[in-house]
């Protein structure tokens, strides 16, 4: 009995090892891999340069409204608005003078919004919970931590060469010799902490809204999003941002101007504007604030989910 289940123990040993192995996608569990840094941060530079040149005519027009204090005592603009600031400039100075102060926020767009989402995607990926999904908070955060670096690396002093080239109405290699030579390089960061808290809340609100629209609207990833669906939700961020953060906008602008001298500190600026002009200056240009930001952040944010899509087609960044 003994030597016959010796046998049968051998025949089904022999039996079994003669079966083929599993597949390997049942030996090994596939591990999730993390998004390429590099991508966002490329698809961000495209996207940022194509909004800005689109856009720049009401963002000229909202700076001046911006800058024009109502304490200041001097003359009325010659405009109230943004469609009549637009038609101001192209019957009196030409249309190209709308592109007056293009040129430094070209050359700073492209490198600030790579770092924006290309940073915000670093962030995003270090806050993910065990499941890889993300709260509103921490999305505010990713959001809020980008534009603060953006804010400090980019936008402080490509700003305020902007907003004192339009103010001076000057070119910019003109408006940036005056400013060396009048102030001097400390000139050229002025504003600096007004822009940070600026930048850095604006792009809290902006990504917060967008990824939670594109949550909802994609069920978690499940579907893909539409250009139209970028470019409605690009929008509704910026209404939502522009809204919330006007305040620090009206500012940072004052900060960045050519009287920011008679402003202690941003806090002090704040204060002034609230007790010299009333709650409604923190709100001055919001019109054509938002008609330049919700069709800015529409074309960036559809132009950068479309450039991700097809950058993702190209092994170097997958």
């Amino acid at each position: 009995l003994g030597f016959h289940n010796l046998i049968l123990l051998s025949s089904s040993f022999h039996s079994s090892s003669c079966l083929p192995p599993p597949p390997l996608t049942q030996q090994l569990q596939p591990l999730q891999k993390k998004k390429n840094p590099w991508t966002p941060m490329a698809a961000g530079c495209i996207a940022g340069g194509i909004e800005a040149t689109c856009v720049w005519p009401m963002e000229f027009i909202k700076t001046q409204l911006q800058l024009h204090s109502k304490a200041a005592g001097g003359a009325p603009l010659p405009y109230n608005g943004m469609l009549s600031g637009l038609s101001y400039y192209v019957r009196t100075t030409g249309f190209f003078s709308l592109y007056r102060g293009l040129a430094p926020t070209l050359i700073g767009s492209i490198p600030k919004a790579g770092i924006r989402f290309g940073l915000n995607a670093i962030i995003k990926d270090s806050l993910r919970d065990a499941e890889g999904k993300l709260t509103p908070g921490k999305n505010f955060v990713a959001g809020l931590g980008a534009g603060v670096s953006e804010a400090l690396v980019i936008v402080a002093p490509v700003e305020t060469v902007k907003t004192k080239c339009i103010e001076l109405n000057m070119p910019f290699v003109s408006g940036f010799k005056h400013i060396l030579a009048t102030e001097g390089i400390g000139g050229v960061y002025q504003g600096a902490a007004a822009t940070a808290l600026k930048q850095g809340s604006n792009q809290g609100l902006r990504f917060m809204w967008f990824n939670e629209y594109k949550r909802i609207v994609t069920d978690d990833g499940e579907k893909k999003l539409t250009p139209l669906m970028g470019l409605f939700g690009g929008m509704s961020a910026g209404c939502f941002s522009t809204i919330g953060n006007n305040p620090f906008d009206v500012v940072k602008t004052r900060m960045q101007g050519t009287r920011a001298s008679k402003y202690a500190n941003t806090l002090d600026c704040f204060k002034q504007i609230l007790s010299k002009e009333g709650v409604g200056a923190l709100y001055a240009g919001v019109v054509p604030r938002l008609g330049r930001v919700v069709p800015g952040q529409g074309i960036i944010f559809m132009s950068f989910e479309t450039i991700v899509q097809n950058l993702e087609k190209f092994t170097i960044f997958q």
